[in-house]
């Protein structure tokens, strides 16, 4: 069996709000409500969440276009759960703090609860980014968090999809929380005076949406299931189990150079995660000509931060090049990868690289050439090349 790569999963993360528990100690019913305020902010630009109603008229919930104070606060009931757009009008490093406070719905002064302070990496790559608490940081990326109000200890913290086996949704605590709003959540504000708080029309925001988008899958699957070398291993058994149904007298000799084979693919496996792994995690970024490398990155701990064009027979749209330019401008990489047989789509992402001082290294996705003419030689060529143009083995 082989992974397909592509689902109908999130691009970016779905991040709501919540609130867990009972409060039934601190006397809550079911005519209570949690206020959950937008307290302290900072960052290099403002942060809007905000919730697109059935017509399409906007609902702010926190605002800090034009700074924080009592307005920007919601009101949930107890066990509520409600999704969120969250727009940040520039990229970089932010922290907010939200606080909780339990309304009994008697008149009484409602109770102050915890508070947490959540940091978003925005644009930029996320594990180089400092927690709130400072220490190793959880990056959230994929998948449903919620930032949560707990009646029952008061907490304020993460409530998120579990990368642990066996388990669902796991708290994680705010301060510990990086949440990464990725160049891909790049949206252009439209024109539409609803929208104006976001930013003049045509500029483009980092957006965390509140519906559920699945991946983009460009006509047909992605193809190049090849760049992980399990997947050619796979191929190899499969090639020799045809062979051998369809020619038995043959069977010793397909078995034996099959298992030859075998052998070098476990050795090439081997050779390209090792060489992969000395590339520091903060420039583990692929920028590349299209999107042909999802199976090379789920295998070997790389990310694609961005490309060209889904699909090399399309022509990048000013859009596409705008995002691809701030995607290499937001997150600093050291290089770029175009395919020596798509020179015709690598003269822009060439022209982006040169514009902002990026190095242009080459990837093989599906062609040999006079250099390379064999699958090992590629993968070996691929490894090298992102050694040594990402900065690894130092």
């Amino acid at each position: 069996m082989i992974p397909l790569v592509e689902n109908i999963g999130l691009d970016v993360l779905w991040l709501g709000l919540r609130v867990r528990g009972t409060g039934k100690a601190r006397g809550a019913t079911r005519t209570s409500s949690v206020q959950l305020s937008a307290t302290q902010l900072t960052g290099p630009g403002a942060l809007v969440a905000y919730l697109t109603e059935s017509l399409g008229e906007p609902d702010r919930y926190f605002d800090s276009t034009d700074g924080l104070g009592p307005a920007d606060r919601t009101t949930l009931p107890p066990a509520a759960h409600t999704h969120l757009n969250w727009a940040f009008t520039k990229p970089g490093v932010y922290r907010l703090t939200l606080q909780g406070a339990l309304d009994l719905g008697d008149g009484s002064t409602p109770q102050r609860l915890g508070a947490g302070t959540f940091t978003f990496a925005v644009g930029v790559e996320p594990h180089s980014v400092a927690p709130a608490a400072g220490g190793r940081a959880t990056v959230l990326d994929s998948g449903h968090t919620d930032l949560t109000v707990d009646l029952d200890n008061g907490q304020v913290y993460a409530y998120s999809d579990s990368k642990k086996p066996g388990a669902t949704q796991t708290a994680v605590p705010a301060g510990q929380v990086v949440i990464d709003v990725p160049n891909k959540a790049l949206e252009t504000v439209p024109d539409d005076a609803r929208f104006a708080f976001l930013g003049a029309a045509g500029t483009q925001v980092h957006q965390l949406p509140q519906a559920v988008l699945g991946k983009h899958v460009h006509g047909e699957i992605d193809p190049h299931l090849w760049q992980d070398v399990a997947n050619a291993k796979a191929y190899v058994q499969l090639m020799r189990d045809t062979l051998v149904s369809a020619d038995p007298d043959g069977r010793q000799v397909y078995q034996d150079n099959a298992a030859t084979y075998l052998r070098e693919l476990d050795d090439l496996d081997q050779y390209v995660r090792t060489e992969l792994a000395t590339i520091p995690p903060t420039r583990r970024q692929l920028v590349t000509t299209h999107d042909a490398f999802g199976y090379l990155a789920a295998a070997y701990g790389l990310h694609v931060a961005g490309f060209v064009v889904p699909n090399p027979a399309q022509e990048p749209s000013v859009d596409q090049v705008r995002t691809l330019t701030e995607t290499i401008r937001n997150l600093k990489v050291p290089a770029v990868f175009a395919e020596p047989n798509l020179t015709q789509r690598a003269s822009v992402l060439t022209q982006v690289a040169h514009d902002q001082g990026v190095q242009v290294c080459s990837l093989y996705g599906d062609t040999f050439d006079a250099q390379t003419r064999t699958y090992a030689a590629m993968m070996r060529h691929n490894a090298d090349e992102l050694t040594r143009c990402l900065g690894g083995k130092r």
